[in-house]
């Protein structure tokens, strides 16, 4: 204190002339909670599931991942990528139903709130940002110079700390917000409820303002509706009976080779010439390494399998296999169902090669044919693998060589 003034309102100073004013009556404290209940609920699905999808790149050695329920990553990453597409008009109604509290006055009324307001910014622009990178993934587009997979995971850590410590500092706003009624609760205004003398009296005894316009029921039930397209329209890629109205939907089974989307095609691969080469040659290597020609393939593919192909994007499709059992394939080179098996495709990069371990390399097929044809070059011709409960990146196509150890 100087002079009778304190150090923050000398910092912030009088209220500007032009500073904003609200006072909707659609905005209150219980439509914000209400959202923010729903938003909360879906950022900890997207969480808990992002970390499974992210288990399927790096799995602990001592815990591969289960061959069985073949449907269990389509589930769990389909869940993913239609809570994270419903999220994002979600938190846009969330972001208007608060943001005149940004134009409160003064801007800083304590430490306290300072650090509150601090945490509500990385709280917004860390979900602004997992939530558009999400998306423009689901689009293989991505237009930024960082691995994706490792940095969205480590802001999904940013995300869920900032949301949990946002809870705790709103704890008594929310509380208030979920047990008012819509109709009756007070206008988000200048005053947060926990300053408003309504507030600590029966709010339910408050009339409620006149609405010009949409009530918050009403928006409530417009959001909701909007959210519901959005999701119904789009979940199709992964839910296929609903894939004809899948007009959103990033992948559409009806629309791929063979019926199966490809996310990458053997031109983008760069590799035709070699997977289409007569003179292709699997190389199989361990304590008794071999050689697989293309007239082998046909000769031993007698093993089918109906498996799902799911891709991180979030598409996803059922569709029937036939090819290699990848055991018999192992136990040829030396090995048994416990060995490490590495899968190397003729494609340079990032998922040109893929390991196999667990129970997964007794349930993997080194697949020659889907849906009753030959494989399409896209989809890996001459041979890949499929493996269920497991992304298709990790699927490798257009193979070269096993390695067995």
């Amino acid at each position: 204190m100087i002079a009778g003034v304190s150090i923050l309102e000398r910092v912030n100073g009088p209220r500007p002339e032009r500073w904003p004013a609200f006072s909707s009556p659609v905005r209150s404290t219980a439509l914000t909670a209400r959202v923010g209940r729903v938003l909360g609920i879906c950022f900890g699905i997207c969480f808990v599931t992002g970390m499974l999808s992210y288990y399927q790149y790096a799995p602990w050695s001592w815990l591969p991942e289960p061959a069985s329920p073949v449907w269990l990553y389509r589930f769990t990453q389909g869940l993913h990528v239609a809570t994270g597409t419903a999220t994002i008009p979600l938190l846009l109604v969330k972001l208007w139903s608060v943001y005149p509290n940004l134009f409160r006055w003064p801007a800083v009324r304590s430490l306290k709130h300072a650090a509150e307001r601090l945490s509500v910014f990385v709280l917004i622009s860390t979900a602004l940002v997992q939530l558009t990178t999400g998306y423009l993934n689901t689009l293989n587009w991505y237009p930024w110079p960082w691995d994706f997979v490792s940095v969205h995971r480590f802001m999904a850590y940013v995300l869920i700390g900032s949301i949990l410590l946002h809870i705790g500092f709103k704890l008594p706003d929310i509380k208030y917000g979920l047990e008012a009624e819509l109709a009756t609760a007070d206008v988000l205004t200048e005053i947060p409820w926990s300053e408003n003398p309504l507030a600590h009296s029966n709010a339910g005894d408050v009339p409620p303002p006149p609405t010009p316009a949409l009530s918050r029921r009403g928006v409530l039930v417009a959001g909701a509706a909007g959210i519901g397209a959005v999701v119904v329209t789009s979940v199709g890629q992964t839910l296929t009976p609903l894939e004809p109205i899948g007009l959103l939907a990033v992948r559409q089974w009806t629309k791929g080779p063979q019926g199966v989307p490809v996310n990458k095609t053997a031109d983008q691969a760069g590799i035709i010439a070699e997977a289409s080469s007569g003179a292709w040659q699997l190389s199989v290597a361990g304590r008794t390494p071999y050689v697989l020609t293309l007239a082998d393939l046909d000769e031993l593919a007698h093993a089918e399998a109906q498996l799902p192909v799911t891709c991180v994007e979030g598409w996803s499709v059922g569709a029937h296999w036939r090819g290699i059992p990848l055991l018999e394939v192992v136990r040829r080179a030396g090995g048994d169902a416990s060995s490490r098996v590495r899968v190397v495709s003729l494609e340079q990069g990032l998922y040109g090669n893929s390991v196999v371990v667990g129970p997964q390399v007794s349930a993997a097929l080194l697949a020659t044919h889907l849906n009753g044809e030959r494989l399409n070059l896209d989809h890996g011709y001459p041979l890949r693998l499929i493996s269920p409960n497991r992304p298709g990146v990790l699927n490798t196509k257009w193979l070269s060589s096993v390695e067995v150890t």
